[in-house]
């Protein structure tokens, strides 16, 4: 795809690195919209509870993978998608991660629930502020966070077979995922520098950036509730 196109001729337009980053920032959030407003949705109508009996128990094993299979989609295919297909996959997923999502009203209080979303937000907030202003190039710590992902995933299945592994895996899970948040922000950045000639590609590189902070926001509230969040009696 030729990078030296001109924007107005596809109808897009260049924003500034501000502009650009709140955008970005803009389509996280309603991701995180529709995945939360839909897992209340799914509580408190009772489908949820149909949702985990459905295909005898499977459905929820098939939704993950459908997941998967999106997320595969979406970052393989991001240079061949339109904007609205990639924008409507990254919706797509929100979606189906709010049916999976819900079960933790079914297991934690709603007290618990608001009070680990605002610390998940505060540290959030601070980290992404940081990969945002840093001037340090944090594009050197994704070895150590890929390697970070591969101790998380070896903690979680030895937690099957060895007890009291729990904390220790929800720590390390915090700090990798606290790490993500400012490398990916910092991301934004690389992506506005390198794209900036070419305004589809910095659209969709945004929906990419946009479905990596949503991600690391879920699984940042997700091991802090494991850690701080008090389970229904």
């Amino acid at each position: 795809m030729n990078q030296g196109y001109d924007p107005e001729s596809f109808g897009v337009s260049r924003d500034s690195i501000a502009s650009y980053t709140a955008k970005t920032f803009g389509w996280m959030f309603l991701g995180l919209v529709v995945t939360f407003a839909a897992s209340l949705a799914l509580y408190y109508t009772g489908a949820i509870y149909s949702v985990f009996l459905g295909l005898n128990g499977m459905l929820p094993f098939v939704l993950v993978i459908t997941e998967l299979i999106v997320v595969v989609y979406l970052s393989a295919r991001i240079q061949k998608l339109s904007i609205t297909a990639a924008r409507g996959l990254f919706f797509l997923y929100a979606l189906l991660n709010a049916v999976t999502f819900s079960s933790i009203f079914i297991m934690y209080q709603v007290s618990s629930l608001v009070f680990v979303f605002g610390m998940t937000a505060v540290y959030f907030g601070v980290m992404a502020l940081y990969g945002y202003v840093t001037k340090a190039d944090l594009s050197r710590i994704r070895p150590v966070l890929l390697f970070g992902l591969i101790a998380l995933l070896v903690l979680a299945i030895l937690s099957i077979f060895i007890s009291g592994l729990d904390t220790g895996l929800c720590l390390v899970g915090v700090v990798i995922f606290i790490a993500f948040t400012a490398y990916d922000t910092q991301m934004i950045r690389r992506n506005y520098a390198y794209f900036q000639g070419n305004a589809e590609l910095l659209q969709k590189a945004s929906i990419i950036s946009a479905l990596q902070l949503y991600l690391d926001f879920i699984n940042l509230f997700l091991y802090l509730l494991r850690l701080f969040g008090n389970r229904r009696n």
